[in-house]
């Protein structure tokens, strides 16, 4: 551990080093003018196929296997690595410059949709699919909002400082690790009693969970299973290889991929996909 006296005032003077340090600023707003592209569906979705991404295009692909026509979409890529997120034209879309975002044009004008937990929430209730109508809907809203609240501390946090950051530094790892394997020992507590996060019906609390947890207890996410023990949460495991084994899943976490062996930078229609599957 080494000493870090912290200044009386934090100024930015130089890049911090680490993954994405040549893109992040403690300023907002657009860094050139930069217009979206609009393909031809009301749907419009500007991402990239991290979990938080992938929640959205799950979405969209299980509104389509549900027979909701109106939920074509054309999926363009957004590479946070090379800092599209700060062109003007996403940045009108979404002013906080994090993917995904969503324009409805079946609105006039347009309808902007930014965060991916009010996506999902949006969608939701649009086309009425994917969230309860009865009381376990505040269950599935509990859980959407865990998730919001609570992966952060696996990314930013964990995934940040663990996978991430220029050097390695135990009380951060330590401090975010610990947060992790309590945020498992939560969802694992909770799937010990229930199929899915609302209870017996999948919803978009479970696609806003399945991205981030899902993939750590699969061992796809930080390549940090072994590090986590998360052999130990098997009733997550059970849950996430249960959703994992489902059509439109498979189909919306490869939407907006840039690596992997399958990888589909844009989509524009169904056929797109159906090259894969």
């Amino acid at each position: 551990m080494t000493d870090y006296t912290p200044p009386e005032v934090w100024t930015f003077d130089a890049e911090s080093g680490g993954q994405f340090s040549s893109i992040n600023r403690p300023t907002a707003g657009a860094r050139e003018e930069k217009a979206l592209p609009v393909g031809e569906h009301a749907l419009q979705l500007y991402s990239m196929a991290t979990p938080n991404g992938v929640k959205v295009t799950v979405m969209l692909e299980e509104l389509l296997a549900s027979g909701f026509a109106g939920a074509e979409y054309d999926a363009w890529l957004i590479h946070i690595g090379s800092g599209d997120q700060f062109g003007s034209g996403f940045v009108q879309v979404n002013p906080n410059s994090k993917i995904p975002a969503l324009l409805d044009h079946s609105q006039d004008p347009a309808v902007r949709v930014f965060e991916s937990g009010s996506i999902l929430l949006y969608l939701a209730e649009k086309f009425g699919a994917f969230l309860p109508t009865d009381r376990t809907r505040t269950e599935a809203l509990n859980w959407l909002f865990w998730q919001m609240g609570s992966a952060p501390y696996l990314g930013g946090g964990f995934g940040h400082f663990y996978n991430y950051a220029p050097t390695k530094m135990e009380y951060p790892i330590d401090r975010f690790a610990m947060e992790s394997k309590r945020q498992l020992d939560v969802l694992d507590q909770h799937l010990a009693k229930n199929e899915f996060m609302a209870g017996a019906e999948y919803s978009i609390a479970d696609m806003a969970i399945w991205p981030w947890y899902g993939a750590l207890v699969k061992g796809v996410l930080y390549n940090a299973a072994t590090f986590l023990s998360v052999h130990e949460y098997e009733h997550v495991i059970r849950w996430a290889e249960e959703i994992a084994k489902r059509p439109a899943v498979q189909r919306g976490r490869v939407v907006n991929r840039v690596w992997g062996e399958v990888q589909l930078k844009e989509r524009h229609s169904a056929g797109d996909l159906d090259a894969f599957f």
